[in-house]
């Protein structure tokens, strides 16, 4: 009898830790969807940090547990399409503001440009167009090369 209830109870252990498992690892797949990126990035905080390979301070960002739940994630970027010379053709810098208030020109802060991947070389398109795009959520805080938040695989929405 003790030897029926030793398995028994090491199976309901078991079975716990499996529930556990799972939960955790299926958290990520029960947020609700991102259709406004640029809200979810405005929650982001900044700090000062010197970088002596640049010998210049540049913000970086605190991605929280509230933030980083969206990693690998689909979200929705609606933004305007800024001109920058990019080495690579499938990339481009998409902003929430236009050309004379971007974080480059006009001083709108880095939470409010993304560097989007497409998955496959986009159309050429005209200062200040505004696109929608749907792509994964990477989250960069330590290469300032590039955008603190990327969409990989990103693929042109029309409307």
């Amino acid at each position: 009898m003790r030897i029926w209830f030793q398995r028994r109870a090491g199976l309901a252990w078991l079975g716990m830790l499996l529930c556990l498992c799972t939960g955790l690892i299926t958290r990520g797949q029960d947020l609700p969807p991102v259709t406004n990126g640029w809200a979810l990035f405005s929650q982001v905080k900044y700090t000062q940090r010197f970088f002596k390979e640049y010998n210049e301070y540049f913000l970086v960002p605190f991605f929280d547990t509230r933030i980083q739940q969206y990693k690998n994630q689909e979200i929705l970027l609606k933004g305007h399409y800024m001109p920058l010379d990019l080495e690579e053709k499938n990339v481009i810098v998409l902003s929430k503001f236009p050309y004379s208030a971007c974080f480059f020109c006009g001083g709108a802060g880095p939470e409010s440009v993304a560097e989007i991947h497409f998955r496959n070389k986009p159309p050429r398109f005209k200062t200040d167009e505004v696109l929608q795009v749907s792509g994964r959520l990477m989250l960069n805080a330590d290469d300032v090369n590039h955008m603190n938040f990327i969409l990989k695989d990103a693929e042109l929405i029309t409307p």
